[in-house]
């Protein structure tokens, strides 16, 4: 019998490496919330894709770095005053941010790289991992991007683009896990996984319940109202809509329109689970429907509980974190559901 070729594609192995990568975006983006929710997005005003892995590392680069940070209009709307002690704390989000990202870019460069030069990727994947790759460098410089929004007629980011640097995060993670989930079917012999249209529908359902979590922080619309369900003393508040501006502007920029529509999509994206759960039990996927109905619902409650305690940070990056986890189990859901028959087992 044959050996087989030490050249022979691995798609299991690749799979293993693109849930790492997967599960290093996940971190990122917890980080990612950690970092807008104390504000520490703008501390590091430059970007040096090489050099920034280093932080400051003696007396004279921290009050250099500070200095930068007390040129830009955030500091003096809210940080005049700040020591350097307390600069060292916010610059230590941003910082770590940064060095997760550049972490996930260097193993998922070396990973590619190694089973490019091994022949260990299967055919037909050989394009996506040039897209994952590809969308990785894109998110870079959607970053800067974002932070240099902030840095001079503004006091923070913009929140448009804080939408859609999460969205761009949140598609890589998609990609990954999808992709990785292909793997292992082809591992077991299964070429084609289709993804159904209402399987897309729930997941557009909840990117845009991401883009609308994303105004809400960006705007911090979530301090605008702390009761549930009502907002005040009625369902939408009196004065909540700025007559005087655009449809465009109260629905992407209104404080109080941003976290009403936030508030209340939360149910129609659960209601979209709901039915993509029903399609997963009946193609013979009982965990996976299990799964995401229960994540949606601990996802409703941590938010409602932001709400009620004043967007307090360990609930509002659970809410964040518990986001992610929705998404990465209804990719594994609507998988399952486009998997051939023959292969839906559990």
């Amino acid at each position: 019998m044959a050996r087989p070729s030490r050249f022979q594609p691995r798609p299991r192995l690749l799979a293993l490496w693109l849930f790492v990568v997967a599960a290093m975006v996940f971190a990122i983006v917890v980080v990612g919330g950690i970092t807008r929710l104390t504000e520490s997005g703008l501390s590091i005003t430059e970007w040096d894709p090489l050099l920034g892995i280093f932080p400051p590392l003696n007396a004279a680069q921290w009050q250099a770095a500070f200095d930068s940070y007390k040129a830009i209009p955030q500091y003096h709307a809210f940080n005049t005053g700040m020591t350097l002690e307390a600069f060292k704390q916010i610059y230590f989000w941003e910082y770590i941010h940064r060095l997760l990202a550049r972490t996930i870019g260097t193993v998922l460069a070396i990973v590619l790289l190694v089973f490019w030069w091994k022949k260990w990727i299967p055919k037909g994947f050989g394009w996506r991992t040039v897209l994952i790759f590809a969308l990785g460098g894109l998110q870079g410089l959607i970053g800067w991007w974002m932070v240099a929004s902030g840095l001079q007629d503004r006091t923070e980011v913009s929140h448009i683009r804080l939408a859609i640097h999460l969205l761009a995060a949140m598609l890589i993670y998609a990609v990954l896990i999808w992709t990785a989930l292909d793997l292992l079917a082809l591992s077991n012999g299964i070429r084609r996984v289709k993804l159904r249209l209402w399987a897309f529908l729930a997941i557009l359902a909840l990117a845009l319940q991401l883009v609308l979590g994303a105004f809400t922080a960006g705007l911090r619309a979530g301090y605008a109202f702390a009761s549930w369900p009502n907002m005040g003393d009625r369902l939408f508040p009196s004065g909540g809509w700025a007559a005087g501006q655009s449809l465009a502007f109260n629905l992407s920029s209104n404080p109080i329109v941003v976290q009403f529509q936030h508030r209340w999509w939360a149910w129609v994206v659960a209601i979209a689970v709901v039915l993509l759960a029903l399609a997963a039990y009946r193609a013979g996927r009982p965990a996976r429907a299990l799964t995401i109905v229960a994540l949606v619902l601990i996802q409703i409650a941590l938010g409602i509980q932001t709400l009620l305690s004043g967007v307090d940070l360990p609930i509002a990056v659970a809410h964040q974190a518990t986001a992610a986890l929705l998404l990465a189990a209804m990719i594994w859901a609507a998988h399952g559901i486009g998997a051939p028959q023959q292969m839906r087992r559990t």
